[in-house]
């Protein structure tokens, strides 16, 4: 009996006996293709919340080692994702500025009222919910974010800006009216990172094609459009690792953004479960619902103390992660070190990165 409460309350250990010189092989090199394919997507993905760069790689660090210890897939990868990105975005931009400093304490806020959210639902024994969302919800969803996000990202394409709080209406009257002022340069930069990525993912399939991608557009922008007026550069992103930071929990911030935070907690909790359970059917493991609603829970709330916005299931890199052979959970605490060393080298070279290349 004390066992079984031992293995409730740390439900890593039910997985740690697979472990072995043979799974950590494999779990090693899934980590690290994860770890290269994460790169340009946390930069981006941030970018997309409203946030500065570095935060997205934050998120891929913390969220998904936690969800990994106290979820229930062997192969799930969490962190920071497409759907939740532009759910962040359009929480926060109504109270403060993208980018600034009350924007980004919210963010935080916002994550740890989602994940206590998650917390309590997974505790509760509410993980059956999900089976009352059809696909058919989740794929117009996810086809909505996506338009979503292409609109909100033009701009950085096509190098003009349309009016800061503009509407998805008003964003594309604004396109449509100013095509003609188009930045060459910019839009070049743009089509050569994107015509790169579709190449390499058609022709290619195992090369990291975003991170090639970006490293064309990084060259395109250095000796084509160096010092052109309107090709803007993402930055030095710091060399520093996440660092404590309790979120500012104060009752006027909680009574703001809990409405808010139900419609990330109950997004990310689908799409968790939906490709835990999509990869399941291949790899042939039982999942636990609840534990994996208590895994995304915890993994939002502990990411929220350490500069993580919030994140749910990858399916791009929990596709990945299955297919490059990871064997246990492991895989994931192994991309996130990975990304650490990662970006402790390679921070000083995003100085060059132009963000056209983020846009496409």
């Amino acid at each position: 009996m004390q066992n079984k409460i031992i293995k409730a309350l740390f439900p890593f250990l039910n997985w740690w006996p697979m472990v072995n010189k043979k799974t950590i092989k494999a779990d090693i090199g899934a980590g690290i293709t994860n770890a290269v394919i994460v790169l340009p997507q946390g930069v981006a993905f941030a970018m997309i919340a409203g946030l500065p760069p570095i935060y997205g790689l934050y998120t891929a660090m913390i969220i998904p080692v936690i969800a990994a210890l106290f979820g229930s897939s062997w192969h799930l990868i969490s962190g920071p994702t497409t759907a939740i990105s532009i759910v962040v975005f359009a929480s926060i931009s109504q109270f403060a500025e993208p980018g600034t400093e009350s924007f980004i304490t919210l963010v935080f806020v916002l994550t740890f009222i989602a994940g206590a959210i998650q917390l309590l639902m997974g505790i509760a024994r509410m993980g059956v919910l999900v089976n009352f969302v059809s696909h058919s919800v989740v794929v117009g969803f996810t086809a909505g974010a996506a338009v979503l996000i292409a609109t909100s990202q033009l701009k950085h394409v096509f190098g003009f800006t349309p009016p800061k709080g503009a509407s998805f209406y008003t964003n594309w009257e604004y396109i449509i009216m100013h095509i003609g002022e188009t930045n060459m340069y910019v839009f070049g930069i743009a089509m050569a990172t994107l015509i790169t990525a579709l190449l390499l993912k058609k022709l290619t399939p195992k090369i990291p094609n975003m991170l090639v991608a970006m490293l064309v557009g990084s060259l395109v922008a250095y000796f084509w459009a160096n010092g052109v007026d309107g090709v803007t550069l993402v930055g030095k992103l710091p060399a520093e690792l996440p660092s404590f930071h309790f979120p500012s929990l104060t009752s006027e911030n909680i009574i703001m953004l809990t409405p808010n935070a139900f419609a990330v907690a109950l997004l990310g909790l689908i799409e968790a479960v939906a490709i835990a359970r999509s990869i399941s059917t291949k790899s042939h493991q039982n999942l636990d619902g609840n534990q994996e609603f208590i895994g995304q829970g915890l993994s939002n709330l502990v990411g929220s103390m350490f500069m993580s916005y919030a994140g749910s299931g990858s399916f791009t890199r929990s596709g990945i992660n299955y297919q490059a052979g990871a064997k246990t959970p492991l895989s994931a605490i192994f991309a996130a070190i990975s990304l650490a060393l990662i970006l402790l080298l390679v921070a000083p070279l995003t100085a060059y990165l132009p963000i056209a290349a983020m846009g496409e």
